[in-house]
């Protein structure tokens, strides 16, 4: 696929096209709309028409990183009645946006758009979590390190593309699946997992002969948790395969302490999992044993606290790879409310039209 995305010279992502996204035709017909929403249509089709609203759509979280913007978009000019009709205005994806600043305001027939209003919610929600979870880890990052979204197993796999474009749109640009990459052009990447490992025997150094014959041109990036034995198994697989090994990647279970410490006093730090003590241990061991080329990846838990804990601590990590801290905690919930009726304010009491001279007009179509 092309790539869409393309940056401007203001440092805005530029809008995707309705042409990316594929919707679920049933869309059409109302399948995945609240219920009370197209009831409310219907009575307003039929004895309250024609009156021009404007819908505003926030969120209450300071210090969000915006995302879902333009899917939102490419939801109204596909299924919204009369499109065309409609007077959309927006922030872009990408934009920093704070709690109670609207993102997108739509005007015009209620009857014509309504219906769609908790979808472009629930589109905004999760975009804009991803996102803002993602831009919180890159913050803590600081450029220190490295970083791939391991992300695509912890959820429904119908959600790694759009999950995948929040995480480009926040900076990562390593991912796991061809479909985390699919609106921005990316493709997935990964290392030699747990279960060639097991294939093997539990040999490690067959394991990568095998993944390094297999894919001649390409250096190995070998887990090397499978013994528990991550400062012994680094060494010796450094050793079977010289400059052919790339990457060693730690990624111990938390309920584990690692063979490293069998003879050692750990009463003074948590040993457990993938700590900050193993892995100084594995740098300062295959450094002295000439292999400084060697880059370590660790996964397995981390959250933005715990990687910038580790970048002040000079923790000597290339890679960290992250997944569940980046899509299951769901941080921006948006609300759409009607703030104009007619061109006079009409709202909620606590709502209110909210002025913005951030809002860009959107123009029908987009492409």
């Amino acid at each position: 696929m092309e790539l869409e995305i393309k940056l401007k010279e203001e440092g805005k992502i530029s809008r995707l096209t309705n042409k990316t996204f594929q919707f679920d035709p049933r869309l059409k017909d109302g399948f995945f709309a609240a219920n009370y929403f197209l009831k409310s249509r219907k009575i307003v089709e039929k004895y309250a028409g024609n009156h021009i609203v404007t819908m505003q759509f926030f969120q209450r979280r300071d210090d969000s990183k915006l995302c879902g913007v333009d899917e939102a978009i490419a939801l109204i000019h596909e299924y919204a009645v009369h499109p065309e009709e409609l007077e959309i205005v927006a922030l872009h994806d990408g934009d920093i946006i704070q709690a109670n600043e609207p993102v997108l305001k739509i005007t015009g027939k209620y009857e014509n758009f309504g219906f769609l209003e908790s979808m472009i919610d629930g589109i905004l929600a999760r975009r804009t979590s991803v996102c803002t979870n993602v831009y919180n880890v890159m913050k803590a990052l600081n450029g220190k390190a490295d970083i791939f979204s391991m992300a695509d197993r912890q959820d429904d796999y119908h959600t790694q593309i759009g999950d995948g474009y929040a995480t480009y749109v926040a900076g990562i640009r390593k991912v796991s699946t061809d479909a985390q990459g699919l609106w921005w052009g990316g493709h997935g990447v990964g290392t030699m997992p747990h279960a060639l490992i097991q294939v093997c025997g539990g040999d490690i150094c067959k394991a990568a002969d095998l993944y390094h014959k297999t894919f001649p041109d390409e250096k190995v990036t070998a887990l090397i948790d499978y013994n528990n034995n991550v400062v012994h198994d680094s060494v010796m697989l450094a050793k079977h395969l010289g400059e052919t090994l790339r990457a060693v990647r730690v990624d111990t279970s938390k309920s584990l302490i690692d063979h490293y410490f069998d003879d050692k006093d750990t009463s003074g730090f948590d040993a457990h999992g993938v700590c900050k003590e193993l892995i100084f241990a594995l740098r300062k061991a295959l450094d002295n044993n000439g292999f400084n080329y060697v880059k370590i990846i660790v996964s397995s838990s981390f959250t933005a606290e715990k990687i910038s804990e580790w970048v002040k601590l000079g923790v000597p990590v290339d890679t960290y790879g992250v997944g569940t801290s980046l899509i299951n905690n769901m941080t921006c919930g948006f609300t759409g409310d009607l703030v104009m009726l007619d061109g006079k304010k009409q709202a909620k009491e606590g709502r209110e039209n909210i002025p913005s001279d951030r809002l860009e007009k959107v123009d029908y179509p987009i492409y």
